[in-house]
């Protein structure tokens, strides 16, 4: 996760977070590192897994948001990362990260390969508020891959607060096998095999077809969407939502990659 954008435009929707849903993050604690241990591994498909971690102190978050992730040697050598948070808030001083093993990756490599519950990091957040969602408004998610996470913590906190809003998700993936949270995914999500599928499951790149009933919808107020993807997913995803008649000004964008 490295960027957040508008599509085609640099217009960054006011953050009204109103009504129900509503989540407080304290600032000053959100900027301290924090020392984070995991507490659970979960595999979620061959080469993603959700780590569970304590965090005492956590200052809480939106949906959407992400974290900085440090790891520290016994040399002294630090890597840091971005990492979207893939928990919903709960206050329960637990967050979730669901990390893919990316080749060559020395912080997902550590993680894939070497951490075990009862290890440490630090982490510190959340940041950005852009791409959250806190759940006043009507949200129209779509992602692709790992883009699915920061969409999950929505869909999580929609679940857990019971929100009537309504929240739709389109969600792209190579194959049944490389779904994340393939095992959590209800009636408000659409999913698209890009490689294979299930019999009888058309195989392709995400369309007009898959979006476009979405967009007809339109819900009082509109739909805020938000897309997360590699770059040229993003791109694609984004002119798909505007050909649908989605305005350009209300598509938050996180792109990685």
């Amino acid at each position: 996760m490295t960027e957040t954008t508008t599509a085609g435009t640099a217009f960054a929707p006011p953050t009204r977070f109103a009504v129900p849903g509503r989540i407080e993050v304290e600032g000053r604690t959100a900027g301290v590192w924090q020392t984070a241990t995991i507490t659970g591994i979960r595999r979620e498909t061959p080469h993603a897994a959700t780590f569970r971690f304590a965090v005492p102190a956590w200052a809480g978050h939106l949906p959407g948001q992400h974290l900085m992730l440090r790891l520290t040697a016994a040399d002294g050598y630090t890597a840091q990362r971005h990492y979207s948070l893939a928990s919903a808030p709960d206050g329960s001083g637990h967050i979730e990260l669901t990390l893919d093993h990316v080749a060559g990756g020395e912080v997902s490599g550590w993680f894939h390969t070497v951490a075990r519950p009862g290890d440490t990091v630090e982490v510190r957040g959340p940041l950005s508020g852009f791409f959250a969602w806190p759940g006043d408004r009507p949200a129209l998610l779509v992602g692709a891959g790992s883009g699915v996470v920061p969409l999950m913590s929505m869909v999580r906190h929609h679940r857990n607060r019971a929100l009537d809003v309504p929240l739709r998700m389109v969600v792209s993936a190579r194959s049944p096998g490389e779904l994340i949270y393939a095992r959590e995914l209800g009636a408000e999500t659409t999913t698209v095999f890009t490689r294979a599928a299930p019999q009888g499951v058309p195989v392709g790149r995400m369309s007009a077809a898959h979006v476009a009933p979405l967009l007809a919808e339109q819900p009082e107020g509109g739909w805020e969407a938000y897309v997360c993807g590699s770059n040229g997913f993003a791109e694609h995803a984004s002119r798909l939502l505007v050909a649908a008649g989605q305005p350009v000004d209300r598509i938050r964008i996180e792109r990685f990659g």
